[in-house]
């Protein structure tokens, strides 16, 4: 066998072994997504699972009660995607813990309310009430946006709304308790606490209904859901799946019949 000819075939050899997991990789088509519990999990469940299963999918779900494993998880690589987050949360999160995953595409979420068992509406907030929000930074800053947006407190003339912490309150004319927790936990504070802002999953996968709340924000587009991947799996055939299935006229009919009053983004209203 000549050089040329040696040459040639180990050339075609490497080739070969390089093209081979990539190969692989573009026939994947057992995926595993994580949501955290209520209606983050339930929207992938009935909505996105059925389309991708169509398409020949195999999709296993696994639920969180955090707002920290399910982008551990995925990081580590036991999810191929997950769908709990805003971009402001998971731009906060990849920072924070250096992690390579990004966003794919917008999807629907539970709005953020305002509920209460001991007041009937906003208007007979007392002084002193307490209030209690999720304990994260992205989502006390939700919180505290909100109650900005309500007029019960006033934030720093130039706070950034999507960063604001209680160092950020100008007042606080009601001398309002702030009590910040898990976010999962807050539904149980509604027999103590005169007023509960709830994460809409927490809320439904603890019982309440939207039609509960004293009030549901009309969710921001930076406050909307976003399916997240690995940074490296982001241009996968199965990833541009997950995101046609998000965007497709089938899921917006699934979100039109069991998901109504949920918060959705442009191309799904």
């Amino acid at each position: 066998m000549t050089v040329a000819r040696r040459t040639l075939l180990a050339l075609a050899l490497s080739a070969s072994a390089l093209s081979t997991p990539l190969v692989h990789a573009q026939d994947k088509k057992e995926l595993t997504i994580g949501a955290t519990a209520g209606s983050n999990i339930e929207v992938l469940r009935q909505g996105i699972k059925p389309l991708l299963e169509k398409r020949g999918y195999t999709v296993k779900l696994v639920e969180f009660n955090d707002y920290v494993q399910p982008n551990i998880a995925l990081a580590q690589g036991a999810l191929d995607a997950n769908f709990f987050q805003h971009i402001t949360y998971l731009n906060r999160f990849r920072e924070d813990r250096g992690l390579d995953i990004v966003d794919v595409v917008q999807g629907p979420m539970a709005p953020f309310g305002i509920y209460s068992k001991k007041r009937r509406s906003l208007a007979e907030v007392k002084p002193g009430d307490r209030i209690t929000l999720a304990n994260d930074p992205a989502n006390l800053a939700h919180g505290l946006a909100l109650l900005a947006e309500q007029k019960l407190l006033t934030l720093k003339p130039g706070a950034d709304p999507i960063r604001v912490t209680e160092k950020d309150i100008a007042s606080n004319p009601l001398q309002l308790k702030l009590q910040p927790i898990e976010a999962a936990q807050i539904p149980r504070t509604l027999d103590d606490a005169e007023y509960a802002i709830v994460n809409g999953n927490f809320a439904i996968s603890s019982g309440l209904k939207l039609s509960d709340a004293l009030l549901l924000e009309k969710t921001p587009d930076h406050y909307m859901l976003v399916l997240a991947v690995k940074g490296k799996d982001k241009a996968q055939p199965w990833t541009r799946a997950l995101a046609e299935a998000f965007r497709a006229p089938e899921f917006k009919a699934v979100l039109e019949q069991k998901f109504p009053g949920y918060a959705r983004p442009a191309f799904l209203q």
